[in-house]
């Protein structure tokens, strides 16, 4: 059994909803980023980590990652040329939405209130609509990657939903229809009612 440290409402929910999608057990253990509990875990204090067999991986993207490979679903082999384009799916969807919807959030909250600047925020959210546009032009079909949900849809679907809550704006159909189909998922509703 798997153990998922972090809540939630963070990057971990995207661990979560990979171990829903898989049908593995889990034991959720729901630690706040940067508390006490959670730099036991993770000295950096950042969420998520998950324990594997005595040993603690972090990153929510490696997590995902491993637990598709190790699992032999919801991605494409190793080697092939259909890998290499759902990496540089995620690669693209980490640096275009993740990381601006994180430089936000580190500009509003994370960091301390004398290192914050605000006015940033302004040119994230339009650099987010723009980004979503390219991203969205890159759907091949009812997902990402076709007929076949991967890692990438997944992860687009959180940053969407971060997005939503952050007050980010994006206009593209095909990627706001994609996240709608996967919300619909049943893996990703039993992970929502995790935070009831």
């Amino acid at each position: 059994m798997y153990k998922a440290f972090g809540h939630v409402r963070s990057r971990a929910f995207r661990v979560l909803w990979m171990l829903e999608e898989l049908g593995q057990d889990y034991e959720y253990i729901p630690f706040r980023a940067g508390s006490a509990d959670m730099k036991n875990v993770n000295p950096s204090g950042k969420a998520p980590a998950l324990e594997v067999d005595g040993t603690i991986l972090t990153d929510s993207v490696a997590i995902m990652s491993f637990l598709a490979d190790r699992h032999g679903q919801l991605t494409f082999p190793c080697g092939t040329i259909e890998r290499a384009q759902q990496e540089s799916l995620v690669h693209q969807i980490n640096d275009e939405m993740d990381a601006l919807l994180w430089a936000a959030a580190r500009h509003t909250f994370v960091l301390p209130e004398e290192k914050r600047v605000p006015e940033v925020k302004d040119s994230l959210k339009w650099e987010f609509t723009r980004n979503c546009e390219r991203i969205g032009s890159r759907i091949q079909g009812e997902f990402f990657m076709g007929d076949q949900v991967t890692v990438v849809d997944i992860l687009a679907t959180h940053c969407l939903n971060w997005a939503r809550s952050a007050k980010f704006t994006c206009e593209n159909k095909e990627l706001l229809d994609l996240a709608d189909r996967m919300r619909a998922r049943p893996a990703y509703q039993r992970t929502d009612a995790l935070a009831s």
